[in-house]
């Protein structure tokens, strides 16, 4: 008990980066956010005729985005949300540049009513990580 009472701020950073890297890992699976890898978004795009959200800035999506990606910075989405509702019924995988705001997005997508909503997994970088295509 002696031990833990002289070390309660090592203790405490430890569990705290534990349960940091555990919501990194599932957070997106409790907020109920589909992620898909790579190959998984070219499926619906190819073949569920699934539009691409780019959420990152614009000054990101011109320097590479995917192929006939529909750029709605994050900041912008609520705001903007109206543009998307004529695909509500769609698939819509959603990018950023490593999964983290497009994370951020799906949950705003879906508590707006939009059910099949996906999070590309490691974003832009796993795009091109996977040799697929970007456009400038």
């Amino acid at each position: 008990m002696q031990f833990v009472s002289n070390n309660i701020l090592p203790i405490f950073i430890a569990v705290f980066s534990g349960i940091m890297l555990l919501w990194s890992l599932f957070g997106n699976r409790f907020r109920g956010i589909k992620e898909v890898n790579s190959a998984a978004a070219l499926q619906l795009i190819n073949h569920k005729n699934a539009i691409v959200l780019d959420v990152r800035e614009p000054s990101e999506y011109d320097a590479g985005h995917v192929l006939n990606s529909r750029l709605i910075p994050l900041g912008k989405l609520k705001e903007r949300m109206g543009e998307l509702e004529k695909h509500k019924d769609q698939p819509i995988v959603v990018v950023c540049r490593s999964g983290n705001r497009s994370g951020t997005a799906c949950f705003l997508l879906g508590k707006q009513g939009f059910a099949q909503v996906y999070n590309l997994a490691g974003g832009v970088q796993a795009w091109q990580k996977n040799n697929l295509p970007l456009e400038k």
